[in-house]
């Protein structure tokens, strides 16, 4: 990178199952603000580089830095105590409580207030919860869902539970979010709406990489865009590069799908 400095450095990533070689000699980085996407086929590598970054699978060589720190065997909260954040293909949201109270929920250990002051009701107590209710309020309007903030968040749409679950990423204030096709299951309109939101979440200066399968989402919201195929990068560049790469032409359509 030369405009801007590095946020997230893969080098040499290589992960193997046994005589299955998942991903082999992964190598390419993030800038800080910048919006990356790491598209590919079906069974191209792309969920398994996430797991990789986030501490859910140990790279059998190579390493992956962030800001400066080394990833590789950290445990995935160390790697979120890093300001590192993932979200997941499942919304994982608790659907018989309110959008609010899933914030609240993802906000409590952000409070800091001990059990007997809260019991008690102390000020320092009352104080902390007064902040957990706006800042949840102020997540559920960044992610658009405040006419839906008081209700059971299992009534939301599929595409809505992935807003919360941004939300709940958001609540953990990341440097970095890593977005796990954010869009399935949105229409559209909805699609539309979390474009912008992609582009808020940057504005306030936070870096993002994404795997998803919507690619004019992808050509729209992405800086960059890095493609795997069999685990091996065939392809980096801007949106208007890869649009036109033989090689990602030929690898789409030897898998009979439009979709990365």
């Amino acid at each position: 990178m030369t405009a801007r400095s590095i946020a997230m450095n893969i080098e040499q990533v290589a992960v193997r199952f046994g005589g299955l070689v998942a991903i082999s000699d992964m190598s390419f980085t993030v800038g800080e603000g910048e919006i990356v996407s790491l598209i590919g086929p079906n069974g191209a590598g792309k969920t398994t580089a996430f797991n990789v970054m986030t501490g859910f699978l140990t790279p059998s060589a190579g390493q992956v830095t962030y800001q400066g720190t080394t990833l590789t065997g950290l445990k995935p909260h160390e790697i979120a105590d890093l300001g590192l954040i993932r979200t997941f293909q499942r919304t994982g949201v608790f659907p018989n409580d309110t959008v609010y109270d899933n914030l609240l929920i993802g906000l409590h250990r952000q409070g800091r207030v001990r059990l007997l002051d809260a019991i008690l009701g102390l000020p320092g107590a009352r104080a902390s919860e007064r902040r957990l209710r706006q800042r949840a309020s102020e997540l559920i309007e960044w992610v658009g869902l405040e006419r839906r903030a008081h209700d059971a968040a299992g009534s939301l749409s599929y595409g809505e539970q992935r807003l919360v679950g941004v939300a709940l990423a958001l609540a953990a204030e990341p440097s970095m979010l890593l977005l796990d096709e954010p869009v399935s299951g949105m229409n559209a309109s909805e699609t539309h709406r979390f474009v912008e939101l992609i582009r808020s979440i940057r504005d306030r200066g936070i870096t993002i990489l994404l795997v998803e399968h919507d690619m004019p989402m992808v050509m729209t919201v992405s800086d960059r865009i890095v493609v795997l195929n069999y685990g091996r990068i065939i392809a980096e560049g801007t949106p208007d590069v890869i649009r036109n790469d033989p090689a990602v032409i030929e690898a789409y359509l030897g898998h009979g799908a439009g979709r990365a």
